[in-house]
């Protein structure tokens, strides 16, 4: 019998893909310049973002778009000396080209062509890209006037419910002193609801200080692994190498234990895992609210968990008060962690999907100058 012999067929070569089409087909605006900022490349979106065609933008210098002052040049200078990747959120683009846009912004130098830099604007609402982070400061502010008005308006008519029960309590029957019992322990949940809402009204600053991030992590976790988290498994992933966050341990504590108690509560009761990361981010920047400072917001914690994710129709107003996926939830705990990363300066965003929800908390670290 004669030896089999294998047939190798060659296969066909696989066309290479024009990375011009490539870059054409994504919604965000790709430009290249030079060394000396002159635009060698832009792709459709570019196009569309400045109503010029390639041949109008390619040849001009950046400024001939942009404002000298633009935050979007100085990423570029940040990007072409420092060598690295920046990037930044909430960068408004006001001119005659553009209108009035909110875009995010990112810078990168390309190796191959040194002095080269191509940016990658994003278009689209920082309240999409930090999942609602932004815009719940506002949710907040409504909050604190609400706060407010409930402490004044509510908690002193109560109190004078309750004691009219109690006066009651005493001269009723059995049966009755049930129905006055029902209102004393009723006024009692709200006051403590309206207490709980009074943690969003106007209040001094907190005083800040340098803080060691994993201090108030590990705090954290032994509260978890004692009481709502027995059952699960916690895992730490930390880079021991990060500088001090500056900030208020007691209000970070907060932060960090309700974001992992609405891991724990969302994972399944067999298999539960929470995962608790740090790490240090280059070139994240965000605006200091009623100032013109850009704040650096290198500090990265994560809280993932394996739950089944947040419901679509949540997302958009997850941090609002008041909305919650947990049937006895008030829903102010995910307000209130928004408010006090706000506070700090920082933000919080998060990514859902079955078995892998991710809450991150961008924070600054300690900077010359914090009174500390």
């Amino acid at each position: 019998m004669g030896k089999a012999t294998a047939i190798f067929r060659p296969r066909p070569p696989q066309t290479a893909m024009d990375p011009a089409v490539v870059l054409g087909a994504l919604a965000s605006a790709v430009i290249a310049v030079d060394g000396r900022d002159v635009i060698q490349y832009v792709n459709a979106a570019a196009e569309q973002l400045f109503q010029s065609g390639a041949s109008y933008l390619c040849g001009r210098p950046l400024t001939d778009l942009l404002p000298a002052d633009s935050p979007v040049l100085s990423l570029v200078f940040q990007a072409r000396d420092n060598a690295l990747v920046v990037s930044e959120y909430g960068i408004a683009l006001d001119t005659p080209r553009t209108g009035h846009r909110t875009v995010t912004v990112q810078a990168a130098p390309i190796a191959e062509t040194p002095g080269h830099v191509v940016l990658s604007l994003h278009e689209q609402s920082i309240a999409l890209k930090i999942g609602g982070s932004l815009a719940s400061r506002n949710a907040a502010r409504s909050v604190t006037a609400m706060a407010a008005m409930l402490a004044h308006e509510v908690k002193n008519p109560l109190s004078g419910i309750r004691g009219a029960a109690q006066l009651l309590e005493g001269t009723a029957n059995e049966d009755d002193r049930v129905l006055t019992r029902l209102i004393v322990d009723e006024a009692d949940r709200i006051v403590a609801l309206v207490d709980r809402m009074e943690v969003f009204s106007d209040k001094p600053p907190v005083d800040r200080v340098a803080i060691n991030i994993h201090q108030v992590l590990e705090h954290v976790r032994r509260l978890a692994e004692n009481g709502f988290g027995r059952n699960v498994r916690i895992i730490e992933n930390y880079d021991p190498s990060l500088p001090p966050v500056f900030g208020n341990r007691d209000q970070l504590i907060q932060v960090f234990l309700n974001l992992v108690k609405n891991a724990a509560e969302a994972v399944p009761a067999d298999g539960g895992e929470i995962v608790i990361s740090t790490a240090y981010q280059h070139g994240v920047r965000l605006a200091v609210a009623g100032s013109e400072t850009r704040r650096h917001l290198p500090l990265v914690v994560s809280i993932q968990d394996n739950g089944p994710g947040i419901p679509e129709d949540l997302r958009s107003h997850l941090f609002d008060a008041f909305v919650t996926t947990k049937a006895s939830g008030s829903g102010l705990g995910l307000a209130l962690v928004a408010k006090i990363v706000g506070d700090h300066g920082g933000i919080v965003e998060f990514d859902s999907m079955p078995r892998r929800t991710i809450f991150r908390v961008m924070l600054p670290m300690v900077q010359e100058g914090d009174d500390i």
